[in-house]
Protein backbone atom coordinates (compact mmCIF):
# COMPACT_ATOMS: atom_id res chain seq x y z
CA UNK A 1 0.00 0.00 0.00
CA UNK A 2 1.47 3.34 -1.03
CA UNK A 3 1.74 5.93 1.70
CA UNK A 4 0.42 9.46 1.10
CA UNK A 5 2.95 11.84 -0.32
CA UNK A 6 4.94 13.88 2.12
CA UNK A 7 3.39 17.25 3.04
CA UNK A 8 -0.04 16.19 1.97
CA UNK A 9 -3.06 15.20 4.11
CA UNK A 10 -5.18 12.62 2.33
CA UNK A 11 -8.13 13.03 4.66
CA UNK A 12 -8.11 16.82 4.36
CA UNK A 13 -8.14 16.62 0.56
CA UNK A 14 -10.57 13.76 0.08
CA UNK A 15 -13.34 14.71 2.54
CA UNK A 16 -13.97 18.48 2.31
CA UNK A 17 -17.64 17.73 1.67
CA UNK A 18 -18.09 16.65 5.29
CA UNK A 19 -17.14 20.06 6.61
CA UNK A 20 -19.40 21.81 4.12
CA UNK A 21 -22.27 19.48 5.03
CA UNK A 22 -21.69 20.15 8.74
CA UNK A 23 -21.89 23.92 8.43
CA UNK A 24 -24.89 23.61 6.11
CA UNK A 25 -26.70 21.47 8.69
CA UNK A 26 -25.86 24.03 11.39
CA UNK A 27 -27.26 26.89 9.28
CA UNK A 28 -30.45 24.96 8.52
CA UNK A 29 -30.92 23.96 12.18
CA UNK A 30 -30.37 27.48 13.50
CA UNK A 31 -32.62 28.99 10.86
CA UNK A 32 -35.33 26.46 11.65
CA UNK A 33 -35.02 27.26 15.34
CA UNK A 34 -35.33 30.97 14.56
CA UNK A 35 -38.57 30.50 12.63
CA UNK A 36 -39.89 28.01 15.20
CA UNK A 37 -39.32 30.52 18.01
CA UNK A 38 -41.22 33.21 16.12
CA UNK A 39 -38.38 35.72 16.57
CA UNK A 40 -37.16 36.28 13.03
CA UNK A 41 -35.49 39.63 13.65
CA UNK A 42 -32.93 40.68 16.28
CA UNK A 43 -34.33 42.53 19.27
CA UNK A 44 -33.40 46.21 19.16
CA UNK A 45 -32.03 48.31 22.00
CA UNK A 46 -33.68 51.41 23.42
CA UNK A 47 -31.64 53.71 21.15
CA UNK A 48 -33.06 51.97 18.07
CA UNK A 49 -36.52 50.75 19.06
CA UNK A 50 -37.48 53.11 21.88
CA UNK A 51 -38.59 52.02 25.33
CA UNK A 52 -39.23 53.26 28.86
CA UNK A 53 -37.05 55.51 30.98
CA UNK A 54 -37.59 55.50 34.77
CA UNK A 55 -36.11 58.03 37.17
CA UNK A 56 -35.82 56.85 40.79
CA UNK A 57 -35.03 59.26 43.61
CA UNK A 58 -33.47 58.03 46.84
CA UNK A 59 -35.21 58.88 50.11
CA UNK A 60 -33.62 58.68 53.54
CA UNK A 61 -35.15 56.17 55.92
CA UNK A 62 -36.34 57.32 59.34
CA UNK A 63 -33.46 57.44 61.77
CA UNK A 64 -30.84 57.27 59.00
CA UNK A 65 -30.34 60.84 57.77
CA UNK A 66 -26.98 60.05 56.11
CA UNK A 67 -28.00 56.88 54.27
CA UNK A 68 -27.81 58.58 50.84
CA UNK A 69 -24.14 58.34 49.95
CA UNK A 70 -22.03 57.12 47.06
CA UNK A 71 -21.49 53.65 48.51
CA UNK A 72 -25.21 53.01 49.03
CA UNK A 73 -26.11 54.46 45.62
CA UNK A 74 -23.52 52.23 43.92
CA UNK A 75 -24.91 49.25 45.82
CA UNK A 76 -28.42 50.12 44.67
CA UNK A 77 -27.29 50.40 41.04
CA UNK A 78 -25.51 47.04 41.27
CA UNK A 79 -28.57 45.34 42.77
CA UNK A 80 -30.94 46.80 40.19
CA UNK A 81 -28.55 45.92 37.39
CA UNK A 82 -28.38 42.31 38.51
CA UNK A 83 -32.12 42.06 38.86
CA UNK A 84 -32.99 43.40 35.40
CA UNK A 85 -29.93 42.00 33.58
CA UNK A 86 -29.51 38.81 35.58
CA UNK A 87 -30.41 36.51 32.67
CA UNK A 88 -28.13 37.94 30.02
CA UNK A 89 -27.34 40.88 27.81
CA UNK A 90 -30.69 42.61 27.98
CA UNK A 91 -29.21 46.09 27.40
CA UNK A 92 -31.28 47.60 30.20
CA UNK A 93 -29.22 50.51 31.49
CA UNK A 94 -29.03 51.40 35.18
CA UNK A 95 -26.88 54.38 36.12
CA UNK A 96 -26.72 57.17 38.66
CA UNK A 97 -27.54 60.79 37.87
CA UNK A 98 -26.38 63.32 40.39
CA UNK A 99 -26.09 62.29 44.03
CA UNK A 100 -29.55 60.79 44.64
CA UNK A 101 -31.14 59.80 41.30
CA UNK A 102 -30.96 56.53 39.38
CA UNK A 103 -31.95 56.34 35.71
CA UNK A 104 -33.23 53.02 34.34
CA UNK A 105 -33.65 52.71 30.56
CA UNK A 106 -35.68 49.67 29.48
CA UNK A 107 -35.74 48.90 25.72
CA UNK A 108 -38.96 48.05 23.96
CA UNK A 109 -39.34 44.29 23.62
CA UNK A 110 -38.42 43.74 27.25
CA UNK A 111 -41.32 43.23 29.65
CA UNK A 112 -41.19 46.83 30.84
CA UNK A 113 -43.83 46.29 33.51
CA UNK A 114 -41.91 43.41 35.05
CA UNK A 115 -38.61 45.28 34.79
CA UNK A 116 -40.24 48.34 36.38
CA UNK A 117 -41.38 46.17 39.27
CA UNK A 118 -37.88 44.69 39.53
CA UNK A 119 -36.26 48.10 40.00
CA UNK A 120 -39.17 49.62 41.91
CA UNK A 121 -39.51 46.93 44.57
CA UNK A 122 -36.12 46.99 46.18
CA UNK A 123 -36.76 48.66 49.52
CA UNK A 124 -37.95 46.10 52.10
CA UNK A 125 -37.89 42.30 52.22
CA UNK A 126 -39.40 40.54 55.26
CA UNK A 127 -40.43 37.06 56.36
CA UNK A 128 -43.75 37.20 58.24
CA UNK A 129 -45.90 34.34 59.57
CA UNK A 130 -49.28 33.93 57.88
CA UNK A 131 -52.21 34.27 60.29
CA UNK A 132 -55.04 34.20 57.78
CA UNK A 133 -55.47 34.00 54.03
CA UNK A 134 -58.30 33.90 51.53
CA UNK A 135 -58.88 34.53 47.87
CA UNK A 136 -59.70 38.19 47.51
CA UNK A 137 -63.36 38.76 46.68
CA UNK A 138 -64.41 35.27 47.84
CA UNK A 139 -67.19 34.94 50.36
CA UNK A 140 -65.44 32.34 52.43
CA UNK A 141 -61.95 31.55 53.52
CA UNK A 142 -59.78 29.55 51.17
CA UNK A 143 -56.85 27.77 52.72
CA UNK A 144 -53.59 27.75 50.84
CA UNK A 145 -53.89 25.42 47.90
CA UNK A 146 -51.79 22.34 48.20
CA UNK A 147 -50.88 23.04 51.82
CA UNK A 148 -49.43 20.22 53.80
CA UNK A 149 -51.96 18.29 55.83
CA UNK A 150 -51.58 18.25 59.51
CA UNK A 151 -50.47 14.65 59.68
CA UNK A 152 -47.67 14.93 57.14
CA UNK A 153 -44.32 14.19 58.67
CA UNK A 154 -41.97 14.01 55.70
CA UNK A 155 -39.65 17.03 55.48
CA UNK A 156 -38.97 16.22 51.79
CA UNK A 157 -42.06 14.78 50.03
CA UNK A 158 -41.10 12.39 47.27
CA UNK A 159 -44.05 13.27 45.02
CA UNK A 160 -44.34 16.55 43.14
CA UNK A 161 -47.14 18.82 44.38
CA UNK A 162 -50.28 19.22 42.33
CA UNK A 163 -50.50 21.90 39.67
CA UNK A 164 -50.92 25.34 41.17
CA UNK A 165 -49.88 24.22 44.63
CA UNK A 166 -48.26 26.57 47.04
CA UNK A 167 -44.48 26.08 47.17
CA UNK A 168 -43.20 24.22 50.20
CA UNK A 169 -40.34 25.15 52.49
CA UNK A 170 -38.33 22.19 53.69
CA UNK A 171 -35.12 21.60 55.54
CA UNK A 172 -31.99 20.97 53.56
CA UNK A 173 -30.94 18.43 56.17
CA UNK A 174 -33.14 15.81 57.71
CA UNK A 175 -34.94 16.90 60.85
CA UNK A 176 -37.45 15.40 63.22
CA UNK A 177 -40.79 17.12 62.94
CA UNK A 178 -42.29 18.59 66.06
CA UNK A 179 -45.68 17.24 67.05
CA UNK A 180 -48.67 19.21 65.80
CA UNK A 181 -50.73 21.16 68.25
CA UNK A 182 -54.40 20.38 68.46
CA UNK A 183 -56.08 22.71 65.92
CA UNK A 184 -58.83 25.02 67.11
CA UNK A 185 -60.76 27.85 65.56
CA UNK A 186 -58.62 29.71 63.02
CA UNK A 187 -60.25 33.00 63.86
CA UNK A 188 -59.48 32.59 67.58
CA UNK A 189 -55.83 31.78 66.84
CA UNK A 190 -55.51 34.88 64.69
CA UNK A 191 -57.14 37.07 67.32
CA UNK A 192 -54.86 35.69 70.02
CA UNK A 193 -51.80 36.40 67.91
CA UNK A 194 -52.96 39.95 67.24
CA UNK A 195 -53.69 40.57 70.89
CA UNK A 196 -50.27 39.29 71.88
CA UNK A 197 -48.67 41.83 69.54
CA UNK A 198 -45.79 39.54 68.64
CA UNK A 199 -44.93 36.58 66.45
CA UNK A 200 -47.42 33.83 67.19
CA UNK A 201 -46.09 31.04 69.33
CA UNK A 202 -47.59 27.68 70.28
CA UNK A 203 -48.74 29.08 73.57
CA UNK A 204 -50.43 32.00 71.88
CA UNK A 205 -52.38 30.04 69.31
CA UNK A 206 -54.91 28.33 71.51
CA UNK A 207 -55.09 25.67 74.15
CA UNK A 208 -57.02 22.47 73.72
CA UNK A 209 -59.87 24.02 75.62
CA UNK A 210 -60.03 26.85 73.07
CA UNK A 211 -59.20 29.60 75.59
CA UNK A 212 -56.47 32.16 74.95
CA UNK A 213 -53.40 31.80 77.15
CA UNK A 214 -52.96 35.51 77.78
CA UNK A 215 -55.32 38.26 78.84
CA UNK A 216 -55.07 41.11 76.35
CA UNK A 217 -55.26 44.78 77.24
CA UNK A 218 -58.19 46.89 75.98
CA UNK A 219 -55.82 48.80 73.66
CA UNK A 220 -54.53 45.55 72.14
CA UNK A 221 -58.09 44.31 71.70
CA UNK A 222 -59.05 47.51 69.91
CA UNK A 223 -56.02 47.31 67.57
CA UNK A 224 -56.79 43.67 66.84
CA UNK A 225 -60.41 44.46 66.01
CA UNK A 226 -59.39 47.35 63.75
CA UNK A 227 -56.91 45.17 61.88
CA UNK A 228 -59.47 42.39 61.51
CA UNK A 229 -61.94 44.89 60.08
CA UNK A 230 -59.31 46.21 57.70
CA UNK A 231 -58.54 42.67 56.56
CA UNK A 232 -62.21 41.89 56.04
CA UNK A 233 -62.72 45.00 53.90
CA UNK A 234 -59.54 44.51 51.82
CA UNK A 235 -60.14 43.77 48.12
CA UNK A 236 -56.84 42.88 46.42
CA UNK A 237 -58.44 42.79 42.99
CA UNK A 238 -58.37 46.62 43.02
CA UNK A 239 -54.97 48.12 42.08
CA UNK A 240 -55.36 50.98 44.54
CA UNK A 241 -55.87 48.59 47.46
CA UNK A 242 -53.01 46.37 46.28
CA UNK A 243 -50.64 49.32 46.54
CA UNK A 244 -52.02 50.57 49.85
CA UNK A 245 -52.30 47.28 51.73
CA UNK A 246 -49.68 47.08 54.45
CA UNK A 247 -48.08 50.35 53.50
CA UNK A 248 -45.89 51.91 56.22
CA UNK A 249 -46.46 48.87 58.48
CA UNK A 250 -43.95 48.61 61.29
CA UNK A 251 -41.83 45.44 61.44
CA UNK A 252 -42.93 44.64 65.00
CA UNK A 253 -46.67 44.83 64.30
CA UNK A 254 -49.13 42.60 62.39
CA UNK A 255 -50.34 43.87 59.04
CA UNK A 256 -52.34 43.01 55.95
CA UNK A 257 -50.97 42.42 52.45
CA UNK A 258 -51.91 41.26 48.97
CA UNK A 259 -50.30 38.52 46.93
CA UNK A 260 -50.80 36.94 43.53
CA UNK A 261 -50.75 33.22 42.71
CA UNK A 262 -50.81 33.03 38.95
CA UNK A 263 -53.77 35.24 37.98
CA UNK A 264 -55.56 34.94 41.32
CA UNK A 265 -55.16 37.64 43.96
CA UNK A 266 -55.28 36.68 47.65
CA UNK A 267 -55.32 38.77 50.79
CA UNK A 268 -53.23 37.95 53.83
CA UNK A 269 -53.28 38.74 57.52
CA UNK A 270 -49.64 38.58 58.63
CA UNK A 271 -47.87 38.54 61.97
CA UNK A 272 -44.89 40.70 62.94
CA UNK A 273 -41.60 40.30 61.05
CA UNK A 274 -39.80 37.12 62.03
CA UNK A 275 -36.71 37.43 59.79
CA UNK A 276 -35.35 40.47 57.97
CA UNK A 277 -34.51 40.11 54.27
CA UNK A 278 -31.04 41.51 54.89
CA UNK A 279 -30.29 38.37 56.89
CA UNK A 280 -30.49 36.23 53.72
CA UNK A 281 -26.87 35.58 52.82
CA UNK A 282 -27.46 33.87 49.48
CA UNK A 283 -30.33 32.60 47.33
CA UNK A 284 -30.14 30.77 44.02
CA UNK A 285 -32.43 28.86 41.68
CA UNK A 286 -31.35 25.26 41.08
CA UNK A 287 -32.86 22.26 39.33
CA UNK A 288 -33.37 19.13 41.44
CA UNK A 289 -31.76 16.41 39.33
CA UNK A 290 -32.09 13.70 41.97
CA UNK A 291 -35.74 14.09 42.91
CA UNK A 292 -39.07 15.20 41.54
CA UNK A 293 -39.03 18.74 42.90
CA UNK A 294 -37.96 20.34 39.62
CA UNK A 295 -36.87 23.96 39.94
CA UNK A 296 -36.40 25.15 43.52
CA UNK A 297 -34.87 28.05 45.40
CA UNK A 298 -32.11 27.42 47.91
CA UNK A 299 -31.57 29.98 50.68
CA UNK A 300 -28.69 30.50 53.08
CA UNK A 301 -29.04 32.77 56.13
CA UNK A 302 -26.37 34.47 58.17
CA UNK A 303 -25.90 33.43 61.80
CA UNK A 304 -28.50 35.86 63.15
CA UNK A 305 -31.05 35.01 60.47
CA UNK A 306 -30.40 31.28 60.89
CA UNK A 307 -31.36 31.41 64.55
CA UNK A 308 -34.50 33.47 63.85
CA UNK A 309 -35.55 31.23 60.97
CA UNK A 310 -35.13 28.10 63.08
CA UNK A 311 -37.32 29.61 65.81
CA UNK A 312 -40.15 30.71 63.53
CA UNK A 313 -40.21 27.50 61.45
CA UNK A 314 -40.25 25.46 64.65
CA UNK A 315 -43.33 27.36 65.77
CA UNK A 316 -45.08 27.23 62.39
CA UNK A 317 -44.46 23.49 61.99
CA UNK A 318 -46.80 22.83 64.93
CA UNK A 319 -49.72 24.65 63.32
CA UNK A 320 -52.34 23.85 60.73
CA UNK A 321 -52.94 25.53 57.41
CA UNK A 322 -52.63 28.41 56.70
CA UNK A 323 -50.82 29.23 59.95
CA UNK A 324 -47.99 26.83 59.12
CA UNK A 325 -46.94 29.20 56.31
CA UNK A 326 -44.54 32.13 56.26
CA UNK A 327 -44.95 34.94 53.76
CA UNK A 328 -42.03 36.41 51.84
CA UNK A 329 -43.06 40.07 51.68
CA UNK A 330 -41.34 42.42 49.26
CA UNK A 331 -42.37 46.06 49.51
CA UNK A 332 -45.57 45.15 51.37
CA UNK A 333 -46.62 42.53 48.79
CA UNK A 334 -46.52 38.76 49.29
CA UNK A 335 -44.37 37.23 46.55
CA UNK A 336 -44.47 33.68 47.97
CA UNK A 337 -45.96 31.91 50.99
CA UNK A 338 -44.39 28.46 51.49
CA UNK A 339 -45.65 26.15 54.21
CA UNK A 340 -43.42 24.48 56.80
CA UNK A 341 -43.42 20.83 57.77
CA UNK A 342 -40.54 20.79 60.25
CA UNK A 343 -38.20 23.15 62.07
CA UNK A 344 -35.44 24.28 59.69
CA UNK A 345 -32.10 24.56 61.42
CA UNK A 346 -28.58 25.05 60.14
CA UNK A 347 -29.26 28.22 58.17
CA UNK A 348 -30.12 26.45 54.88
CA UNK A 349 -33.58 26.02 53.39
CA UNK A 350 -35.20 25.05 50.11
CA UNK A 351 -38.40 26.43 48.65
CA UNK A 352 -39.79 23.93 46.18
CA UNK A 353 -43.01 23.54 44.26
CA UNK A 354 -44.16 23.47 40.67
CA UNK A 355 -41.85 26.35 39.72
CA UNK A 356 -40.86 27.21 36.19
CA UNK A 357 -37.25 28.23 35.67
CA UNK A 358 -38.25 31.88 35.30
CA UNK A 359 -40.34 31.82 38.50
CA UNK A 360 -37.54 30.21 40.50
CA UNK A 361 -34.94 32.67 39.21
CA UNK A 362 -37.26 35.63 39.86
CA UNK A 363 -37.86 34.54 43.46
CA UNK A 364 -34.13 33.93 43.98
CA UNK A 365 -33.40 37.42 42.66
CA UNK A 366 -35.90 38.94 45.06
CA UNK A 367 -34.40 37.05 47.99
CA UNK A 368 -30.83 37.90 47.01
CA UNK A 369 -31.29 41.53 46.04
CA UNK A 370 -34.54 42.48 47.68
CA UNK A 371 -33.26 44.54 50.59
CA UNK A 372 -31.56 47.89 50.01
CA UNK A 373 -30.15 50.40 52.48
CA UNK A 374 -32.23 53.06 50.72
CA UNK A 375 -35.84 53.68 49.80
CA UNK A 376 -36.64 54.88 46.27
CA UNK A 377 -39.62 56.63 44.79
CA UNK A 378 -40.43 56.97 41.10
CA UNK A 379 -39.92 60.61 40.11
CA UNK A 380 -40.86 60.08 36.47
CA UNK A 381 -41.65 57.37 33.94
CA UNK A 382 -41.35 58.45 30.30
CA UNK A 383 -41.53 56.75 26.93
CA UNK A 384 -38.51 57.13 24.66
CA UNK A 385 -39.13 57.33 20.89
CA UNK A 386 -36.88 55.60 18.40
CA UNK A 387 -37.04 58.29 15.71
CA UNK A 388 -33.48 59.53 16.23
CA UNK A 389 -32.15 56.01 16.71
CA UNK A 390 -33.93 54.87 13.56
CA UNK A 391 -32.22 57.59 11.55
CA UNK A 392 -28.87 56.66 13.05
CA UNK A 393 -29.48 52.98 12.33
CA UNK A 394 -30.31 53.79 8.71
CA UNK A 395 -27.14 55.88 8.40
CA UNK A 396 -25.11 53.08 10.01
CA UNK A 397 -26.55 50.45 7.69
CA UNK A 398 -25.83 52.64 4.67
CA UNK A 399 -22.25 53.09 5.86
CA UNK A 400 -21.93 49.35 6.40
CA UNK A 401 -23.33 48.61 2.95
CA UNK A 402 -20.89 51.05 1.35
CA UNK A 403 -17.99 49.51 3.24
CA UNK A 404 -19.05 45.99 2.25
CA UNK A 405 -19.42 47.03 -1.38
CA UNK A 406 -15.93 48.54 -1.41
CA UNK A 407 -14.48 45.36 0.11
CA UNK A 408 -16.19 43.23 -2.55
CA UNK A 409 -15.01 45.51 -5.39
CA UNK A 410 -11.43 45.29 -4.09
CA UNK A 411 -11.64 41.50 -3.85
CA UNK A 412 -13.01 41.19 -7.40
CA UNK A 413 -10.34 43.46 -8.89
CA UNK A 414 -7.44 41.92 -7.03
CA UNK A 415 -8.42 38.25 -6.58
CA UNK A 416 -10.83 37.83 -9.50
CA UNK A 417 -12.14 34.23 -9.34
CA UNK A 418 -11.03 33.84 -5.72
CA UNK A 419 -13.36 36.69 -4.85
CA UNK A 420 -16.27 34.24 -5.28
CA UNK A 421 -14.90 32.23 -2.36
CA UNK A 422 -14.52 35.37 -0.24
CA UNK A 423 -18.03 36.64 -1.04
CA UNK A 424 -19.56 33.21 -0.35
CA UNK A 425 -17.69 33.03 2.98
CA UNK A 426 -18.84 36.53 3.93
CA UNK A 427 -22.42 35.57 3.09
CA UNK A 428 -22.25 32.46 5.30
CA UNK A 429 -20.79 34.53 8.13
CA UNK A 430 -23.54 37.15 7.72
CA UNK A 431 -26.31 34.52 7.80
CA UNK A 432 -24.90 32.88 10.94
CA UNK A 433 -24.49 36.25 12.66
CA UNK A 434 -28.04 37.34 11.87
CA UNK A 435 -29.68 34.06 12.91
CA UNK A 436 -27.71 33.80 16.15
CA UNK A 437 -28.52 37.42 17.08
CA UNK A 438 -32.20 36.76 16.42
CA UNK A 439 -32.09 33.67 18.67
CA UNK A 440 -30.17 35.46 21.44
CA UNK A 441 -32.98 37.99 21.81
CA UNK A 442 -35.51 35.63 23.43
CA UNK A 443 -32.87 33.42 25.10
CA UNK A 444 -30.50 35.82 26.88
CA UNK A 445 -32.38 39.07 26.08
CA UNK A 446 -29.62 40.35 23.80
CA UNK A 447 -30.60 43.69 22.26
CA UNK A 448 -28.95 45.12 19.18
CA UNK A 449 -27.97 48.75 19.75
CA UNK A 450 -25.95 51.21 17.70
CA UNK A 451 -22.54 50.19 19.15
CA UNK A 452 -23.43 46.56 18.43
CA UNK A 453 -24.14 47.50 14.81
CA UNK A 454 -20.71 49.16 14.71
CA UNK A 455 -19.18 45.95 16.03
CA UNK A 456 -20.82 43.97 13.23
CA UNK A 457 -19.49 46.43 10.62
CA UNK A 458 -15.96 46.20 12.05
CA UNK A 459 -16.26 42.41 11.86
CA UNK A 460 -16.52 42.62 8.05
CA UNK A 461 -12.90 43.70 7.89
CA UNK A 462 -11.79 41.06 10.39
CA UNK A 463 -13.51 38.29 8.43
CA UNK A 464 -12.19 39.48 5.06
CA UNK A 465 -8.69 39.68 6.51
CA UNK A 466 -8.76 35.95 7.30
CA UNK A 467 -9.59 35.09 3.69
CA UNK A 468 -6.85 37.37 2.39
CA UNK A 469 -4.24 35.70 4.63
CA UNK A 470 -5.15 32.28 3.25
CA UNK A 471 -5.29 33.44 -0.38
CA UNK A 472 -1.86 35.09 -0.14
CA UNK A 473 -0.34 31.93 1.30
CA UNK A 474 -1.72 29.96 -1.65
CA UNK A 475 -0.33 32.47 -4.13
CA UNK A 476 3.07 32.31 -2.44
CA UNK A 477 3.13 28.55 -2.95
CA UNK A 478 2.25 29.00 -6.63
CA UNK A 479 5.06 31.52 -7.00
CA UNK A 480 7.41 28.81 -5.74
CA UNK A 481 6.41 26.69 -8.70
CA UNK A 482 3.82 24.35 -7.18
CA UNK A 483 0.52 23.46 -8.75
CA UNK A 484 -2.74 24.50 -7.12
CA UNK A 485 -3.76 21.32 -5.30
CA UNK A 486 -0.55 20.94 -3.26
CA UNK A 487 -0.39 24.73 -2.88
CA UNK A 488 -3.82 24.78 -1.19
CA UNK A 489 -2.78 22.10 1.31
CA UNK A 490 0.72 23.44 2.00
CA UNK A 491 -0.57 27.00 2.50
CA UNK A 492 -3.24 26.01 5.02
CA UNK A 493 -1.07 25.19 8.12
CA UNK A 494 0.77 28.51 7.98
CA UNK A 495 -2.38 30.51 7.19
CA UNK A 496 -4.31 28.71 9.93
CA UNK A 497 -1.73 29.67 12.55
CA UNK A 498 -1.84 33.34 11.52
CA UNK A 499 -5.67 33.42 11.45
CA UNK A 500 -5.97 31.84 14.91
CA UNK A 501 -3.46 34.25 16.46
CA UNK A 502 -5.18 37.27 14.89
CA UNK A 503 -8.67 36.15 15.94
CA UNK A 504 -7.49 35.31 19.45
CA UNK A 505 -6.17 38.85 19.91
CA UNK A 506 -9.47 40.30 18.66
CA UNK A 507 -11.55 38.01 20.89
CA UNK A 508 -9.37 38.78 23.93
CA UNK A 509 -9.83 42.52 23.37
CA UNK A 510 -13.60 42.03 23.04
CA UNK A 511 -13.76 39.91 26.21
CA UNK A 512 -11.80 42.44 28.28
CA UNK A 513 -13.95 45.28 26.93
CA UNK A 514 -17.12 43.37 27.78
CA UNK A 515 -15.98 42.68 31.36
CA UNK A 516 -14.75 46.15 32.28
CA UNK A 517 -17.53 48.19 30.66
CA UNK A 518 -21.27 48.53 31.10
CA UNK A 519 -24.28 49.50 29.01
CA UNK A 520 -24.00 50.10 25.29
CA UNK A 521 -20.25 49.51 25.07
CA UNK A 522 -20.91 45.93 26.14
CA UNK A 523 -23.08 45.54 23.04
CA UNK A 524 -20.11 46.48 20.83
CA UNK A 525 -17.81 44.07 22.67
CA UNK A 526 -20.36 41.24 22.59
CA UNK A 527 -20.95 41.57 18.84
CA UNK A 528 -17.23 41.82 18.11
CA UNK A 529 -16.51 38.69 20.15
CA UNK A 530 -19.37 36.76 18.54
CA UNK A 531 -18.35 37.62 14.97
CA UNK A 532 -14.71 36.77 15.75
CA UNK A 533 -15.69 33.28 16.86
CA UNK A 534 -17.88 32.87 13.76
CA UNK A 535 -14.92 33.91 11.61
CA UNK A 536 -12.95 30.92 12.87
CA UNK A 537 -15.90 28.60 12.24
CA UNK A 538 -16.44 29.86 8.69
CA UNK A 539 -12.78 29.74 7.69
CA UNK A 540 -12.29 26.19 9.02
CA UNK A 541 -15.59 24.65 7.94
CA UNK A 542 -16.37 26.58 4.76
CA UNK A 543 -13.51 28.55 3.18
CA UNK A 544 -10.81 25.86 3.42
CA UNK A 545 -13.03 22.93 2.24
CA UNK A 546 -14.40 25.07 -0.60
CA UNK A 547 -10.86 25.89 -1.77
CA UNK A 548 -9.97 22.18 -1.68
CA UNK A 549 -12.92 21.40 -3.97
CA UNK A 550 -12.23 24.30 -6.36
CA UNK A 551 -8.57 23.26 -6.66
CA UNK A 552 -9.81 20.18 -8.54
CA UNK A 553 -11.63 22.24 -11.15
CA UNK A 554 -9.82 23.07 -14.39
CA UNK A 555 -10.66 26.77 -14.23
CA UNK A 556 -8.61 27.18 -11.03
CA UNK A 557 -6.23 24.21 -11.33
CA UNK A 558 -4.96 25.30 -14.77
CA UNK A 559 -4.46 28.86 -13.58
CA UNK A 560 -6.95 30.66 -15.82
CA UNK A 561 -6.11 34.35 -16.08
CA UNK A 562 -9.45 35.24 -14.44
CA UNK A 563 -9.04 32.73 -11.62
CA UNK A 564 -6.71 34.95 -9.62
CA UNK A 565 -4.17 32.10 -9.60
CA UNK A 566 -2.46 32.56 -12.96
CA UNK A 567 1.21 31.53 -12.49
CA UNK A 568 2.43 33.97 -15.13
CA UNK A 569 0.73 37.00 -13.60
CA UNK A 570 2.00 35.93 -10.17
CA UNK A 571 5.59 35.64 -11.47
CA UNK A 572 5.86 31.95 -10.68
CA UNK A 573 9.16 30.08 -11.03
CA UNK A 574 9.45 27.17 -13.46
CA UNK A 575 7.79 23.99 -12.14
CA UNK A 576 9.90 22.08 -9.67
CA UNK A 577 11.34 19.00 -11.35
CA UNK A 578 13.47 16.16 -9.99
CA UNK A 579 16.77 15.69 -11.97
CA UNK A 580 18.34 12.23 -12.37
CA UNK A 581 21.85 11.78 -11.02
CA UNK A 582 24.67 10.15 -13.15
CA UNK A 583 25.00 6.38 -12.82
CA UNK A 584 28.75 6.36 -12.11
CA UNK A 585 30.89 8.21 -9.59
CA UNK A 586 32.19 10.58 -12.29
CA UNK A 587 30.30 12.97 -14.48
CA UNK A 588 32.81 13.03 -17.40
CA UNK A 589 32.59 11.11 -20.72
CA UNK A 590 33.29 7.37 -20.67
CA UNK A 591 35.79 5.78 -23.10
CA UNK A 592 33.95 3.17 -25.18
CA UNK A 593 37.00 0.91 -24.99
CA UNK A 594 36.92 0.95 -21.22
CA UNK A 595 33.19 0.27 -21.23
Amino acid sequence: MAAPKRGRSASAQSKPGRSLALILIAIVALTGGMFASGHTTPRLGIDLAGGTSITLTAVNQPGQPNAINKANMDTAVDIMNRRVNGLGVSETEVQTQGDRNIIVNIPRGTNSKEAQQQVGTTAKLYFRPVLQQEVSGASGKSPSPGASPGGSSSPKPSASPASGSTPKAKASSSATESPKATPTSQGRAVTDALKAGSTPSPSASASSSGKPSATPSPAASGAAAALQARYAALDCTKPAEQAGAGKDAKPGEPTVACGQDGKVWSKFLLGPVAVDGQEVKKAQAVFDTQGASGWQVQMTFNSKGSSKFADITGQLAQKTTPQNEFAIVLDDQVVSHPYVQTAITGGNAEISGRFTQQEAQSLANMLSYGALPLTFKESSVTTVTAALGGEQLQAGLIAGAIGLALVIIYLVLYYRGLSLVAVASLSVSAVLTYVIMALLGPTIHFALNLPAVCGAIVAIGITADSFIVYFERIRDEIREGRTLRPAVERAWPRARRTILVSDFVSFLAAAVLFIVTVGKVQGFAFTLGLTTLLDVVVVFLFTKPLMTILARRKFFANGHKWSGLDPKSLGAKPPLRRTRRPAGPTAGPVDPKEA
